[in-house]
């Protein structure tokens, strides 16, 4: 018959099975951690990207998308009401300044302009008849005011000559009364002709001015039809590239609608795209680094599209070189914004080492050992990184991505 195993056996069985398995632990534990220390504690010098720090300028950029696109464009509308007669131009074709691009049906217009000529004659042939008709009208009350002075005068006679005989004894001095009644008639009625030959003075000016103001107005509105007859005439203002035109011959078109469009192939703007978290960042006025077909050209951003679509910020860059020969419409191009600036700042090479933290690890290359160094970062842009501590220039830095070996303090470059 089988006995039962103490206690204190089982107990020992147990304490020295978990030993056993504790002790393998940390014998795989240790190995590993060789093994992992023993790979990756060396690493090849040729797969390393190195970059001797250095003082000198930087600038921090924001990096945007952008197309050159014409810096003018010229915008052909018809100035009159008329029909598409002809298309004398492609799409895509070069045109010279003074150049026809397209003709309107005009007879529509001549016939206007010409109404307005038989007016223009009519309103001249009315103002010399009025002149006419109110100078008789006033000549006639001059007539009038005249024989109304003789009047006068005849009648002071009369009152002279009748005095006399009073004084001789031989007049009646009832008809002195009569005379001197008539000839205080004969002076207000004078009075009352001088003051109607003023107003009638002053009706045929304000008449004859009237008259005038009308026909200028007619005549500006005669001269601006003639002004639009000769820009009916569609031709191209500058040289350039037609990139639209209205080839619908036979439609009707309104005063003013576009015709065509030539973009401008003698300077060039950026129309620059950003995504809109940076809307705080740009100003007008900021200026802007633009590489095209690695060609660094200059610029300021010159205006910023208050709308946003679909997270997209729009602005348009005016360049120094607008007319650089390397230059052509609808090319794609990187844009630097430059939100910062430095003369002295120490920098290396931008490059995967940097993870856009304020504070990171970085590897230095001292002879055959590299350093890990915790340094801060200042301003970026697509070219430098400046280090604003723990870096001297001339130390050689690391910027290739080294971010597995961040737990070791020194790493042996073969």
């Amino acid at each position: 018959m089988d006995r039962p195993i103490s206690e204190k056996v089982v107990r020992g069985r147990r304490v020295k099975s978990i030993s056993i398995f504790i002790l393998i632990g940390v014998v795989l534990v240790s190995a590993a951690f060789i093994l992992r220390n023993s790979l990756k504690a060396t690493i090849k010098k040729d797969r390393l990207r190195l970059s001797v720090a250095e003082e000198g300028a930087l600038e921090s950029t924001l990096t945007a998308s952008g197309e050159i696109i014409p810096a003018f464009e010229q915008v052909l509308t018809s100035p009159i009401q008329a029909n598409i007669e002809k298309v004398l131009v492609n799409v895509g074709d070069e045109l010279q300044a003074g150049q026809p691009v397209l003709e309107l049906e005009k007879s529509a217009t001549l016939l206007a302009y010409d109404r307005m000529k038989d007016q223009m004659k009519l309103r001249k042939n009315n103002i010399d008849k009025l002149n006419i008709r109110l100078k008789k009208s006033l000549n006639d009350l001059i007539v009038q005011d005249s024989i109304k002075a003789l009047r006068i005068q005849s009648l002071k006679n009369d009152r002279d000559t009748e005095n006399k005989l009073i004084e001789m004894g031989g007049g009646v001095l009832s008809d002195l009364e009569k005379i001197k009644l008539n000839l205080r008639i004969a002076e207000l009625e004078k009075r009352q002709l001088e003051s109607s030959i003023e107003t009638e003075k002053e009706s045929v000016d304000a008449s004859l001015k009237e008259e005038e103001i009308q026909m200028s107005i007619e005549s500006h509105n005669m001269r601006d039809m003639e002004r639009k007859l000769k820009l009916a005439d569609i031709q191209a203002k500058r040289r350039g590239v037609l990139t639209w035109v209205n080839d619908k011959i036979g439609s009707s078109i309104r005063e003013g609608e576009v015709l065509a469009r030539i973009a401008d192939l003698e300077s060039f703007k950026v129309l620059g795209t950003c995504s809109d978290i940076y809307a705080d960042q740009l100003r007008i006025g900021m200026p802007v680094i633009v590489n095209v077909n690695d060609i660094r050209l200059n610029g300021l951003i010159s205006n910023i599209r208050p709308t946003i679509e679909n997270n997209i910020l729009t602005f348009e860059v005016q360049l120094n070189e607008d007319n650089h020969a390397s230059l052509r419409s609808n090319m794609k191009a990187e844009v630097f914004i430059v939100t910062a600036s430095k003369t002295k700042a120490i920098r290396v090479a931008n490059g995967p080492a940097f993870t856009g933290r304020a504070r990171q690890y970085v590897f230095v290359l001292n002879g055959d050992v590299a350093e890990r160094r915790e340094v801060e970062i200042g301003l970026t842009n697509f070219d430098f990184v400046e280090i604003t501590r723990n870096i001297q220039a001339g130390e050689r830095v690391i910027i290739s991505d080294l971010s597995d070996y961040d737990h070791l303090p020194n790493l042996k470059v073969k």
